[in-house]
């Protein structure tokens, strides 16, 4: 039985993007809290610490073959994000394990110890065809609880030995940790890294996704990847309409002069139960323009909140998508982003030889 809070400002957890415990779709029993007539003034909510769960997985390459995303192979390390932002399109993922999409997307983070091990075994199957795998496509790679468990890393110390190429999308300062790894397997054109900014204002960052980095830190974290060599990329994502979508030129233009080479942006995603966590997180923080947000977003959804078509889904249709893309367009003209493709090598994929195991001398 999955129990839902109704939101409210009161209700608001502190560093928690969600507003409520919003029921997965799969919930087969709902509980919800109705007023019983008694004027009783409710207590503010308890602090919502963050639950580690440690998952076996049985497989750790997904693949996919979606003509809208740039890569075909992927690896999360951590289902749920501790991030909290709100706006996130995995939080639908959630409900496939009875957990809520809410609240604990972002408490409750499951861990995949075995990952590295794993993916060695992929790695030496003798029918793996090496292709860039990308951290970071669901879940943030570099979240807080990557600081102790470490996964990331490891799997990046298995990638170096294998000359596995390897893209990364993160909001963490924690990728610095692993410059040395990156650095020098960007030398040998196997490492590219990418810093997804949402919003250069504090305050908007602090509602939005209030356990990230800040953009200042963001930026500086760019700049200090591109300065070891590697090749940087600003992801401005999501552009919201009404809410932070008029940044999208100040954001490109901050990233080029942290020493970024790519960009690329997304429209804002509803998916599922994200829809309604998103509204919820409007009516609290920006009430007076909620429904004006809600309606450019539909009117760039065929008239709902979202369309998963592959053709719209990254940059949605109507004046305001069209407008949006001619923007991203004529910017990163301006500023000189994407001129070339990067291209990473997969011709330097070789295993190591296995513990145990006598290599050849010929």
């Amino acid at each position: 039985m999955a129990e839902e809070d109704i939101a409210n400002p009161s209700q608001a957890r502190k560093g928690r993007g969600a507003a409520s415990n919003l029921a997965g779709r799969f919930a087969t029993r709902v509980s919800r809290r109705e007023n019983d007539g008694w004027q009783l003034e409710e207590e503010p909510p308890e602090r919502l610490l963050t639950e580690a769960i440690e998952e076996k997985a049985r497989t750790i390459i997904s693949s996919n073959s979606s003509p809208d995303l740039p890569f075909s192979q992927s690896i999360n390390p951590y289902r749920g994000c501790e991030h909290g932002c709100t706006y996130c399109y995995a939080r639908p993922s959630h409900a496939y394990m009875d957990l809520s999409p809410g609240l604990d997307f972002e408490s409750r983070i499951f861990f995949k110890p075995n990952a590295p091990e794993l993916l060695e075994k992929a790695l030496r199957k003798r029918n793996y065809v090496c292709s860039p795998i990308a951290l970071g496509t669901n879940t943030d790679p570099y979240q807080p609880l990557e600081r102790d468990k470490r996964i990331t890393h490891q799997l990046l110390e298995v990638m170096q030995r294998f000359h596995q190429p390897v893209t990364i999308v993160t909001k963490s300062q924690l990728i610095l940790r692993d410059l040395p790894i990156l650095a020098e397997m960007a030398q040998d054109g196997l490492a590219q890294a990418a810093i997804s900014v949402t919003t250069l204002d504090n305050e908007l960052k602090r509602k939005l996704e209030p356990r990230t980095a800040g953009p200042a830190a963001r930026l500086r974290t760019l700049e200090t990847l591109s300065d070891a060599g590697i090749p940087t990329a600003v992801l401005a994502a999501p552009m919201i309409p009404a809410l932070n979508d008029s940044e999208l030129e100040a954001i490109l233009g901050a990233a080029q002069k942290a020493g970024a080479e790519f960009a690329a942006y997304i429209l804002l995603r509803l998916p599922y139960e994200v829809a309604p966590l998103f509204r919820q997180w409007l009516q609290e923080h920006y009430p007076e323009r909620a429904t004006h947000v809600m309606s450019l977003v539909q009117q760039s959804r065929g008239g709902r909140d979202y369309r998963s078509d592959f053709s719209q889904r990254q940059t949605g249709t109507g004046v305001f998508a069209q407008l949006l893309q001619q923007r991203f367009r004529v910017a990163i003209q301006k500023l000189g982003l994407n001129r070339r493709r990067l291209a990473l090598d997969c011709g330097r994929f070789s295993p190591p030889p296995a513990s145990g195991e006598q290599q050849s001398l010929f």
